[in-house]
């Protein structure tokens, strides 16, 4: 199980980092209603119930950053995937969550601050993302700072503004 159950794989004889593209999920920047990774927890819970959402994700489905997510809009994942299997799309469930806890406004800076950052300058930098570069055969020439870096590159999205575009 990969921590960030991307779906990537490294070759045993080269240690060559190998991209598996998962048809349908989406990137950790995609924004619904300003707010960046709602819309991957989505896609992955629909990935999931239609069976097409690789054996390595599992483990972390609800948890991880879907379970920061979910805990920061106060509502249970729970709830969030009934929501999402219902058949409503990012935005009705991402207002449903807003109606049936809070609504974020200035908080979305917050939160998006936070998730886009996280290994970057905090306790993941020294131990987490190095370990995770290198085990996973990631490049490390400085360009992974933080655990969406590492999501998107190992997910074949990564290129070096992507974090600039996604704050446009």
């Amino acid at each position: 199980m990969r921590w960030f159950c991307s779906g990537s794989h490294l070759t045993s004889a080269t240690n060559t980092h190998i991209t598996m593209k998962v048809e349908g999920i989406k990137g950790c920047y995609e924004k619904t209603r300003g707010l960046f990774y709602f819309a991957r927890m989505c896609s992955k819970i629909r990935l999931s119930a239609q069976g097409k959402l690789p054996k390595d994700y599992h483990e972390m489905l609800g948890q991880g950053f879907d379970g920061r997510t979910c805990r920061y809009l106060r509502v249970r994942y729970e709830d969030v995937r009934a929501q999402v299997l219902s058949g409503k799309t990012d935005v009705e469930v991402l207002d449903w969550c807003f109606t049936n806890s809070r609504r974020l406004t200035e908080e979305i800076l917050i939160y998006n601050s936070f998730m886009s950052k996280r290994g970057w300058h905090d306790d993941e930098t020294d131990g987490f993302i190095p370990e995770m570069i290198k085990k996973h055969g990631l490049r490390n020439d400085g360009s992974v700072l933080t655990d969406f870096d590492l999501i998107e590159m190992d997910e074949g999205r990564w290129y070096p503004d992507m974090w600039r575009d996604a704050w446009r």
